[in-house]
This record gives structure tokens, C-alpha cells and sequence, in this order.
């Protein structure tokens, strides 16, 4: 929805009356330019945003700044925190202002920390490692003046354990799509995917189409819609029964509190998982939600809270046992899941930040075997560039 909205009002009777009487008058002296008629339209509206995101940022205004960039850019894998996301963003819209129609950007990060596994009631939690983490990726964006864009990310992370007998995870991301601005909004089209490494020789690959709208309620509000269709395939090997395809549909709502140097923002899916190759517990219906919340403490601090839950109901009855020969029923699956974390960072340079966070897991089923739970702390280095 727009935030300039132009009303052309009626004349009365009267005032025709009046204008005719006038006529001879008008003839000699010529009227005024109408103002609305003799305002020129922006020859390129997404500078127009982009200026307007920078004069928020100068105010101190980063989450405002943030929706204003975001209806013309789309930058993925941003830093955790609010004040570093705005900056990237002001980065890109400083260049594209500067004359460039070709936007890149790029980050690394570097980190350790220790991952534990938590008791439940499928037994004691005996797993306490430390562990060494890499990310890099970078985007590419070409933005052109009537507001179309093309964007493309990859972002590959790496996690080694300090225990020889754990797989170290793998995995590579990427991102290509189309996105249009019009007004305050913006639309995306476009396909995405994942390949990952499972350990032992097995490999998870996803991929799907999706599409997002943007809309900028007001200054301080943005909501979005999506939906995706994904394929989650395992190739080959004992886990090839996992493989699915996934129709999701997401809606979210963000707004800007404390004069911009906070946001709050509430996410929330739904779909279907559709079972391919024999999944045990067949297909399910799920639905999830997440709120976070982004501040900045000062110029070189801020913070984050979030949580994330999701709920997954199969439809196809399997065993549920608490060993081989301890069979507690039969029954459908049902799993609660739940994330909860939060961090601080510290920008102690141009592009540098310093990230320690926190992340506890846990899995909740009625399915005895799958309760699940562990805790992270973790130290990231990042630099944006």
C-alpha cells in the first residue's frame, strides 16, 4: 500500500457559477500551473527510496532505513544485528547512487564453540563437543532505474568437530531471482536450493521455486507474503526414504519501535509435506511461527532475541517403542520443535563485528526415540565487505 495517496475532490454547482462570472478576468491574467499537473514524475524511483533510506540512516532511523532500502534491494544473509544490516544496505544504495547498476557485496566468518546434547526422555544427552566454523558468500545485484533487479547469493558454511567420530557438517546455499519494485512494494520471483552433507557418504539436495511480495504499510510496518514449492531429495542410501516435496506458504509482519533502534518482527508458515519414497510416517501437515526481536545498545552494540516453533502431524501409524522388544503402541507422529536464542554484537571497525550467541534446541514427539535436545554457545569474527 502506498504511502502517497493523491484525492481530486468535486466542484459544486456554485462554484461553476462563480468561475463563469470570472471568465473575462482569467482571459487577461493567466491562471497558475496546477501543482499536481506540473509535478514531474521520478524518472527513477528507486533512487528516491534509496535517498530516503540514507536520510533515515543519518537520523539514526536503521530500522525504518531497512524497509525504505527494502523496496528496491534484496540482500541475503545479512549480519545478525540491526545497525550492521542497515549498513549494508547503505552501502549498496551509496553505489547504485554513485552511478552503478552492478551491486556486489560479499562477506566471511569465522567462529568456535561447544554444542551439547541435553537429556530427554529418550535418554541422557552424553554429547559435549567443541567445534571450529567457517562461512563465506557473497551476492550480486544489477538494479536497473525502473526498479526490476536481478539477484544472486551463495553462502557456503562449514562446522568441524573436535570428535573423530562425528561427521562435520557441510553445506552450500544459493539464491537467484528476479524482484520488481512498484510504489512501496516489491515482488520476487525466482528459484533457490541447498546441497548438504549428511555424513557417510550421503548428501541432501534441495531446490524449489518461490515467490515474496513486499508491503510497505507505513514508515514504521512491513508485511509480507510467499509461497514455495521445494524438493527435498536424498540421492542414494538409507536415507533416501526422507525424500519429499514441500508446499509452503508464509506470511510476516515487521515494525519499527524506539525511533528506529529497534524492530520487532513476527514470521509464520504453513503447508504440506508430501511423503515420495515409502517415508515411514507418510506425509504431514505443518505450521510455524517466529518472533524476533532486533536493538541497538549504542553505536557499536546491538542485540537480538528470536524464537522459533514449529508443529509437524503425520498421517501414517508406526510403532512407537522404548527398545527392541518394549512396544508401547501404535500410533501417528506428532512433533513439537522449538528454537530459542539471542546474542549481542560488537562493530569495533568498518565491516568487523563480533558476534557471541546462545541457541537451545529441542524436539518434542510422541514418538519415544525422536525427543531431542541440545544447547550452542558460539564466537563468530565477521567481516562485510
Amino acid at each position: 500500500m502506498s504511502r502517497r495517496v493523491l484525492r481530486v475532490c468535486g466542484v459544486g454547482g456554485a462554484a461553476a457559477f462563480a468561475a463563469a462570472v470570472a471568465a473575462p478576468a482569467a482571459a487577461a491574467e493567466p491562471s497558475p500551473p496546477d501543482p499536481v499537473a506540473a509535478a514531474p514524475l521520478s524518472a527513477d524511483p528507486a533512487a528516491d527510496h534509496l535517498r530516503r533510506g540514507l536520510e533515515l540512516m543519518a537520523k539514526g532511523d536503521y530500522a525504518g532505513a531497512k524497509l525504505e532500502f527494502e523496496t528496491v534491494l534484496r540482500l541475503d544473509d545479512l549480519p545478525a544485528d540491526l545497525h550492521a544490516q542497515a549498513e549494508v544496505y547503505a552501502d549498496a544504495a551509496r553505489a547504485y547512487l554513485g552511478g552503478s547498476r552492478w551491486l556486489p557485496s560479499g562477506y566471511a566468518l569465522v567462529g568456535f564453540g561447544n554444542y551439547h546434547e541435553n537429556d530427554t526422555v529418550a535418554g541422557s544427552g552424553d554429547t559435549d563437543d567443541m567445534f571450529f566454523s567457517a562461512r563465506v558468500g557473497g551476492r550480486l545485484n544489477y538494479v536497473m532505474t525502473d526498479a526490476n533487479a536481478l539477484n544472486l547469493s551463495l553462502d557456503y558454511r562449514y562446522r568441524n568437530y573436535d570428535n573423530a567420530g562425528r561427521r562435520d557438517d557441510s553445506d552450500l546455499r544459493w539464491n537467484a531471482n528476479f524482484s520488481h519494485g512498484f510504489g512501496d512494494n516489491n515482488l520476487a520471483v525466482g528459484v533457490r536450493g541447498r546441497a548438504s552433507y549428511r555424513g557417510n557418504g550421503q548428501t541432501r539436495n534441495d531446490y524449489g521455486v518461490f515467490g515474496t511480495v513486499r508491503f510497505l504499510g507505513d514508515p514504521t510496518d512491513q508485511f509480507n507474503l510467499g509461497v514455495e514449492f521445494r524438493r527435498r531429495n536424498y540421492p542414494q542410501g538409507p536415507l533416501r526414504a526422507r525424500s519429499r516435496n514441500i508446499l509452503e506458504f508464509t506470511g510476516g509482519w515487521t515494525h519499527t519501535l524506539a525511533d528506529g533502534k529497534a524492530s520487532f518482527s513476527l514470521a509464520a508458515g504453513g503447508g504440506r509435506e508430501f511423503a515420495t519414497d515409502n517415508r515411514p510416517d507418510g506425509d504431514s501437515n505443518f505450521f510455524n511461527l517466529s518472533p524476533t526481536f532486533n536493538f541497538t545498545l549504542s553505536e557499536h552494540w546491538g542485540g537480538y532475541v528470536f524464537a522459533w516453533w514449529q508443529t509437524d502431524r503425520y498421517n501414517v501409524e508406526r510403532t512407537n517403542s522404548e527398545g527392541a522388544d518394549d512396544v508401547l503402541g501404535i500410533t501417528t507422529r506428532n512433533d513439537d520443535l522449538w528454537e530459542i536464542g539471542g546474542g549481542l554484537t560488537w562493530e569495533f571497525g568498518r565491516g568487523w563485528s563480533l558476534n557471541p550467541e546462545i541457541l537451545y534446541t529441542e524436539d518434542k514427539s510422541n514418538i519415544l526415540a525422536l525427543n531431542y535436545s541440545s544447547t550452542e554457545l558460539h564466537l563468530t569474527l565477521r567481516k562485510d565487505f
